[in-house]
């Protein structure tokens, strides 16, 4: 009979194993003895023999220490007679290098060890998390919560204002100083929690920066607006200088407020926005003067001095040719970048709000609505309606600095407030009060971020600190058929505010016929024919004469008849005298 032991485990507890590495020995402590403990010691002497060896040993592992560093992958390992750029010419690289003995033969040796590799991955998967599915359903149905994970604050210059929070494809933060204060911009990256407090880099410009934005396809190439309206570029690896400025004269005449980088082919376009009422589009490779002009006037004359101001601008990658922009006057202007006339170029308008508009972005997954912040509020506008946004927030005691979608949930968006409040608002939940509100500071609010997978938050405050937060996963998990309720949600307040403003427009056309038929009568009256208030006075007068008539007729015949009776009385008074 054969005897088999059989030793089973988990798979889930199969784990690394440890490398130990030599190292010297360190004194941690050295204990003397106590000299009025040894005097009643008793010592004793004694010699053995064969006696059992024993020996003590120590080991320590090496502690691990974390640095936190920088580094930029670039396509590389061509020859200098190649442009890695052009197609046609790696192609036919590639097919010369196929063709190599040398390569051949490489492949073939790497193709083993990445066989083997691949076959042992697919036979114990350790790194495998059981009952995931159902610890993610049990965590969205969780009370909604936000918890500080920590505040990145520029120590060297606290006068920093926080007032444009940006997230690059490297998950990094920028916060830059107000107008008036000194120019510093310190790109942080948001995953350094022990050292919040050491910039990645410190950008100084020239000028003091508005505004900053990082170039979503070439994530070391940023873009700002400065306060004396030029825009500049930087180049993270040539370090914080300056690549390149636009020209004063052919720039904005006031502050750049806005700057957002272009889908394009070559990735250097970008447009920015100013308070001067202009909107320029650029190329970086060229800041000597703008590609294109745009002014906002909405007389479309192009007369600079009765252009709105902008604040804001949006721009989605979907719709490559339309873009949006926030106006110090409270209108939010549709745009079409390829019409054929400046004329052209302005659309339409949207009037909803009392103050500047400081924020417009449109739902990533419906595009065809957009949420914009301005005065008190917060309003989600269709294409479809002009007059009206289809829903808003109530107004509020502090005044609201910009707002964000959620960029995994497209019924949830984020807004901030001069008290230092953040509240989520989950619009299929509640339209009328937020989800979660969170005091994030004492100071006010002036931007906010989310990254991408939804689940981190950075505000940007008054005083210069990014405060970074984690959302809990019932506001940054996507819910079941959550997109088609949504839709269907704004399809309905679409068709009723259509109602009603069809309503408003039926009472105002009543209205301007009644002024017109008011306007006829008043011309007929002119003519010569009687107006109804002069028909209604003549008909007043010959009432009352007619009234004073008939008491006349009744005081003479009244007369008449104490007349008479005195004769009665004569006669009979006569009769008995004869008698």
């Amino acid at each position: 009979m054969e005897i088999v032991n059989v030793l089973m485990k988990r798979r889930s507890e199969f784990n690394r194993l440890r490398g130990f590495v030599d190292s010297d020995f360190k004194k941690l402590v050295d204990m003397s003895p106590e000299p009025s403990t040894s005097e009643h010691a008793l010592h004793k002497d004694q010699s053995i023999q064969a006696g059992q060896e024993l020996t003590e040993n120590e080991v320590n592992t090496v502690g691990l220490e974390f640095v936190s560093c920088g580094m930029n992958h670039i396509e590389g390992g061509w020859s200098k007679d190649i442009d890695h750029e052009n197609m046609e010419q790696t192609i036919r690289f590639r097919k010369k290098a196929g063709k190599n003995e040398a390569y051949i033969s490489s492949i073939l040796q790497l193709g083993r060890v990445m066989e083997f590799s691949i076959r042992q991955n697919n036979a114990i998967d350790k790194y495998e998390q059981y009952f995931e599915e159902e610890e993610e359903e049990e965590e969205n149905h969780d009370v909604p919560y936000a918890k500080t994970v920590t505040v990145l604050r520029y120590s060297r210059q606290p006068a920093l204002t926080q007032t444009n929070d940006l997230s690059s494809p490297g998950e990094a933060n920028c916060i830059r100083s107000p107008p008036f204060d000194p120019t510093y911009i310190c790109s942080l990256v948001l995953y350094i929690s022990e050292k919040p407090s050491i910039p990645e880099m410190v950008l100084k410009p020239s000028s003091p920066l508005v505004c900053l934005e990082y170039n979503p396809r070439v994530s070391y190439t940023l873009m700002g607006g400065c306060y004396n309206g030029q825009v500049a570029y930087w180049d993270t690896r040539r370090g914080c200088q300056t690549v390149a400025y636009s020209s004063v004269e052919h720039s904005h005449k006031d502050p750049v407020y806005k700057v957002i980088w272009l889908q394009s082919k070559t990735g250097t376009d970008a447009f920015s926005a100013s308070t001067d009422g202009q909107v320029l589009w650029w190329d970086v490779r060229k800041l000597s003067e703008p590609t294109e002009r745009l002014i906002l006037d909405l007389g479309k004359e192009g007369n600079l001095g009765r252009a709105l101001g902008a604040i804001s601008l949006e721009f989605e990658i979907t719709m490559p040719t339309k873009f949006m922009v926030g106006t110090e006057e409270g209108l939010i202007i549709s745009c079409n970048r390829k019409a054929k006339t400046p004329a052209e170029k302005i659309v339409c308008t949207y009037d909803g709000h009392h103050g500047s508009v400081y924020a417009v972005q449109r739902n990533p997954f419906l595009p065809k609505n957009f949420l914009t912040v301005g005065d008190w509020c917060a309003r989600i506008w269709s294409e479809d309606i002009k007059e009206s946004s289809i829903i808003n927030t109530k107004h509020g005691v502090s005044e609201l600095m910009d707002a964000c979608w959620s960029p995994v949930r497209p019924s949830v968006f984020f807004t901030v407030k001069m008290n230092g409040v953040l509240d989520v608002w989950d619009i299929l939940f509640s339209q009328s009060d937020p989800t979660l509100s969170v005091k994030v500071c004492d100071s006010g609010l002036y931007s906010i971020r989310v990254q991408e997978n939804g689940h981190l938050v950075a505000c940007g405050s008054e005083k210069g600190e990014a405060t970074l937060l984690e959302i809990s996963s019932g506001l940054s998990t996507a819910q079941k058929n959550e997109k088609s309720l949504v839709a269907a949600m704004f399809e309905r307040e679409t068709k009723r505010e259509k109602i009603l403003m069809g309503r408003q427009r039926e009472i105002r056309l009543k209205e301007r016929c009644r002024s017109e038929q008011s306007r006829e009568e008043e011309v007929v009256r002119e003519d010569g024919e009687e107006s109804p208030q002069e028909l209604l006075a003549r008909a007043e007068k010959d009432f009352y004469s007619m009234v004073e008539a008939e008491l006349k007729r009744r005081r003479k015949g009244k007369d008449l008849r104490q007349v008479g009776q005195r004769i009665c009385r004569k006669c009979s008074s006569l009769n008995d005298v004869n008698y």
